[in-house]
């Protein structure tokens, strides 16, 4: 559900969308993107309302991914 998504802070989860768009830019697949965002504690949760970023150490839901990252 939606409403699970913790976008009140949106400075963090427009800081968080940059990070992983840059990374995504430099990777070559969306494997090595997963990897390069675990090593910034952040992963790639599958739910029943589509994909999100996850911190790792909160398990908290930062915001949606958008499809295109996700090929």
């Amino acid at each position: 559900m939606f409403a699970s998504i913790h976008e009140s802070n949106t400075l963090e989860t427009v800081a968080v969308m940059e990070l992983i768009r840059e990374e995504r830019r430099k990777s070559v697949s969306v494997r090595e993107w997963k990897h390069r965002l675990f090593g910034y504690g952040y992963g790639v949760k599958h739910t029943d309302h589509g994909d999100v970023i996850e911190n790792l150490s909160s398990h908290e839901e930062i915001c949606e991914i958008p499809q295109e990252l996700l090929h």
